[in-house]
């Protein structure tokens, strides 16, 4: 049987801020007002409608910067060889995908006159445009949160990809301590924690109060506790140990299950637009 091998949760890496830089931040909120005055100004002398020259402009800006923040994908798997070529750091490149995707998105209502496009193609491209942007400011959030919940409230740090293993050998280590214990014990772990040994647990209850969660459920171990003698409360401790651990283990499951599978709400559509963007393009030119 292999060894359980929990290591201590590091929370020294755990961002301070939901923004990472600053100057970032200000100078994206500044373009973002300039782009609204420009707006303004721009329908006080002229009409902008999609196939204008402004409504081309804007919507020529708001695929260049798309393709742009796109190019971050390309950056992530090329690292060695950007790293050669010098061509930016990592962090920049997640600042200007960040941003610069919002201010595309900006574009996009400008070059439609923040108004909801005719034509399906032009719809679907629409949609999916707010899709994208949306999911990728959620996913943000979601980065900065979980792993400061994960590292205030929980005292272990674990793999994901480990926790079906992490939990067979929490199971079968409790199943060695029961069959030397008293029938209080024996019938206490049926009704409350054999259950729970089963296989790793998605709790809703995490996302509100990860350690509320967790030390509500020890309680009925004080309550055992105190009408057991001195060799069966140590191994109730061995099992609530174990418990304890296995619902800090469901912790993790239950926000890295949803840290990872955001992914799939991003990419996928991200994907899609693009494709849109080249089908819109090819139809622009063709008519």
């Amino acid at each position: 049987m292999m060894k359980l091998t929990l290591r201590k949760m590091t929370v020294d890496r755990i961002p301070a801020s939901i923004v990472r830089s600053p100057k970032s931040f200000f100078i994206f909120l500044a373009v973002t007002f300039l782009l609204f005055i420009f707006y303004f100004l721009n329908l006080l002398f002229n009409v902008v409608t999609p196939g204008n020259r402004w409504g081309l402009f804007y919507g020529t800006m708001a695929t260049v910067l798309m393709v742009g923040v796109a190019l971050l994908g390309v950056r992530r798997r090329a690292m060695k060889m950007a790293a050669k070529k010098n061509i930016g750091k990592v962090q920049h490149w997640v600042q200007f995908h960040l941003y610069g995707g919002v201010i595309a998105l900006l574009f996009v209502f400008m070059h439609t006159g923040f108004s909801f496009p005719s034509g399906l193609l032009d719809g679907c491209l629409w949609v999916t445009s707010i899709w994208v942007t949306i999911s990728g400011l959620l996913g943000v959030l979601i980065q900065k949160i979980i792993p400061k919940m994960l590292g205030s409230g929980l005292s272990i740090e674990v793999v994901y990809d480990r926790i079906p293993d992490l939990v067979n050998q929490i199971r079968e280590r409790a199943e060695k301590i029961i069959p030397d214990c008293v029938d209080p014990i024996k019938d206490f772990y049926q009704q409350n924690m054999s259950a729970v040994f089963l296989s790793p647990k998605f709790r809703s209850i995490y996302f509100i109060d990860i350690t509320d969660g967790i030390q509500r459920r020890m309680r009925a171990f004080d309550y055992l506790r105190r009408v057991l003698p001195v060799a069966e409360q140590e191994k109730l401790d061995q099992l609530q140990s174990l418990y304890k651990t296995k619902l800090e283990i469901d912790a993790h499951y239950t926000l890295q299950k949803v840290l990872r599978g955001w992914l799939y709400t991003h990419l996928p559509p991200s994907l899609i637009l693009m494709v849109l963007i080249v089908l819109h393009l090819y139809t622009v030119w063709l008519y």
